[in-house]
């Protein structure tokens, strides 16, 4: 019959009076030692918080007649014409001439009113045939009045109001166009857009100001219909005929335009 087990606190054995040693152990494993029919108790599972329940998320919502205060984010696009690589085709025609002219739009963001592209005419002069310009728009809306605000333009309120009369979906907004303070509100939630197309310089050489027989230092009046892509402006110069006529439609492309992918 074997003798009592006792521990030998130096050594950390299980010794029994016959002096037999059992395998080394620690304290711990003394301390965790459990009768046969006890239990291990189970550990509590750590617990997270759900998905709050739907009724708590329309809790937090505002009441209807409330939801047209939200703030409305701005799109970069509001039409399948006012986009990048859009192109359009048409005449600018003087009392004189009659040019053909092709407008490719690059840039549109509807947020910051602006846009760019290229314009090129046919047939301005013997020496050049064709000229390709680089132009920049402004966007009538929260940024940009009525009103041109560039004196280097040549433009002055009178001369604004002469040249935004000769569009019929201009004139019911005349009377409060013609204030200083008059922002257009909404201007991509409406038929027709306006704007003011500046030609910067020629492409590609942008270092050319002047051609004999042409220049591009005036800008274009725009009247665009978002719904049939029509493009209709008037071109100001203060040296140039007046109220020249451009009328341009868009190219069908079935919506399609080019992308790129960086590697």
């Amino acid at each position: 019959m074997p003798g009592a087990l006792t521990l030998d606190d130096h050594e950390g054995y299980l010794s029994s009076s016959s002096g037999e040693i059992s395998e080394p152990t620690s304290h711990e494993s003394i301390d965790t030692v459990r009768p046969p029919n006890e239990e291990e108790p189970r550990q509590e599972e750590e617990t997270r918080p759900g998905p709050k329940p739907l009724q708590e998320e329309y809790e937090n919502l505002p009441p209807p007649s409330d939801i047209h205060r939200l703030p409305r984010m701005i799109p970069l696009l509001t039409s399948s014409f006012l986009r990048p690589f859009s192109k359009f085709r048409g005449q600018q025609q003087s009392d004189k001439q009659v040019y053909q002219v092709e407008v490719e739009l690059k840039y549109v963001d509807m947020a910051e009113s602006s846009l760019c592209g290229f314009l090129k005419i046919e047939g301005l002069t013997a020496d050049h045939p064709t000229l390709t310009t680089f132009f920049e728009g402004e966007i009538i809306g929260p940024k940009y009045t009525f009103q041109t605000r560039h004196p280097s333009w040549g433009a002055t309120d009178k001369t604004d109001m002469q040249h935004w009369a000769r569009f019929p979906a201009w004139r019911p907004l005349a009377k409060q166009a013609k204030k200083p303070d008059f922002h257009f509100k909404n201007p991509t939630q409406r038929e027709n857009i306006f704007m003011r197309w500046k030609e910067s310089f020629l492409v590609p050489d942008h270092r050319v100001r002047e051609i004999s027989g042409a220049s591009f230092e005036g800008f274009y009046y725009i009247c665009f219909n978002q719904v049939s892509g029509d493009i209709n402006g008037i071109y100001f110069h203060s040296k140039s005929e007046k109220f020249q006529q451009l009328e341009l439609k868009h190219v069908p492309d079935r919506g399609c335009y080019p992308a790129m992918e960086f590697r």
